[in-house]
């Protein structure tokens, strides 16, 4: 636990780059790329092939923490993608926020 090993983190992204993410559910996609972000481990193309399709799935099928799982790591990691963030933004803008657990409102609101 906490040992550093980016050849890991590569061969896994390299990996989950192959695969149809529709085979991933929602939760899923934000644990990886949270499990990366936590790990102060980017793979830019990773990063990018997760937010294009979580903006293709729709944010409905997120829960409040996946959703702010996403965000955050992708503020973490330093992988801009404004496209996802204005989508997240404009989606969370019609929702009730009291679905949100306090931490997950927090964290959102920091990755912004």
């Amino acid at each position: 636990a906490g040992e550093s090993n980016p050849s890991l983190f590569e061969k896994v992204a390299d990996h989950i780059i192959t695969l149809d993410l529709n085979s991933f559910k929602p939760q899923g996609l934000s644990n990886v790329v949270w499990a990366f972000a936590r790990a102060e481990e980017s793979n830019p193309i990773l990063f990018k092939k997760v937010a294009d399709h979580i903006i293709t799935l729709g944010l409905n099928s997120f829960k409040s923490q996946g959703l702010s799982n996403v965000v955050w790591a992708f503020a973490r990691a330093g992988e801009s993608n404004p496209r996802l963030f204005r989508s997240v933004a404009e989606h969370m803008i019609t929702l009730d926020l009291n679905s949100f657990k306090p931490q997950h409102v927090s964290n959102t609101i920091w990755a912004f």
